[in-house]
C-alpha cells in the first residue's frame, strides 16, 4: 500500500509540474513563463508530493533509490503524461508548441543534455532543501534560473515530449542523460564534507 501511496503523490507532483509546463508554453515563455512556472513546484513541496528532482537528493540508501526510479519517476511520467493528452485535447496549438522543445532536446549534444540537467538538479535540490526550513525565497528564484538559463527538467521534459507526441532514438537517449544529469546534480551538495563541530 505504502508504494501505491508513493506513486499516487508522484502522478499528482507531475500533474503540478505539468501545469507549470502549460502556462509556460501558453505565455510564450520568457521571463513570465519561468515566473509563473514556479507555482508548479511550489505545489509539490507544500503538498509534500514525490517528486523526482524533490527527492534524488535526499536519498539515503539503495532502497530509496530503487524507490526514486521504479515509483517516483515512473509515477511522475505517468502524472506528466496524462496530463498531456488531456491539455493537447482541451488546448489548441499546444502540441505545436511543445514539439519546438521536444526537437531542441533532440538536437543538443549529449553533453548538453547531461550538464545542463546537472545544473538544474542542483538548484533543485537547493530550493527544495530551503523550501523545508520554510525559507521559499529560494524556491522562488531557482525555477526561472533554470528554465531562463536553458538547464533541462526531467520532469518537465517529460511533459514537453509527452505533448509533442515526438519520439525518436536520439531522443530517448537524451531524457535519459537528463534524468542522470538531474539524479548528479540534486546529490552534487554532499561532496563538501560536514565541517567538524
Amino acid at each position: 500500500m505504502r508504494y501505491f501511496d508513493k506513486f499516487i503523490s508522484a502522478m499528482l507532483a507531475g500533474l503540478c509540474i505539468s501545469v507549470g509546463c502549460i502556462v509556460n508554453l501558453q505565455v510564450g515563455g520568457g521571463v513570465a513563463g519561468a515566473v509563473l512556472f514556479t507555482f508548479g513546484l511550489i505545489t509539490v513541496v507544500h503538498y509534500k508530493y514525490a517528486l523526482f528532482t524533490g527527492t534524488a537528493g535526499f536519498v539515503a540508501s539503495w532502497k530509496d533509490v530503487v524507490e526514486l526510479f521504479v515509483t517516483i519517476l515512473v509515477g511522475n511520467i505517468a502524472g506528466c503524461l496524462i496530463t498531456a493528452i488531456v491539455a493537447d485535447t482541451a488546448i489548441a496549438g499546444l502540441q505545436e508548441k511543445a514539439l519546438a522543445i521536444a526537437q531542441m532536446r533532440e538536437s543538443v549534444p549529449w553533453y548538453s543534455a547531461f550538464f545542463r540537467a546537472v545544473f538544474c538538479g542542483f538548484l533543485m535540490t537547493t530550493a527544495v532543501k530551503f523550501a523545508r526550513e520554510n525559507r521559499w525565497l529560494p524556491l522562488v528564484f531557482a525555477v526561472p534560473v533554470f528554465i531562463l538559463a536553458g538547464f533541462f527538467h526531467s520532469i518537465a521534459d517529460a511533459f514537453y515530449l509527452s505533448a509533442a507526441g515526438h519520439a525518436s532514438w536520439q531522443l530517448a537517449f537524451n531524457y535519459l542523460l537528463i534524468v542522470l544529469g538531474n539524479f548528479v546534480g540534486c546529490n552534487v551538495y554532499r561532496a563538501r564534507r560536514e565541517p567538524n563541530v
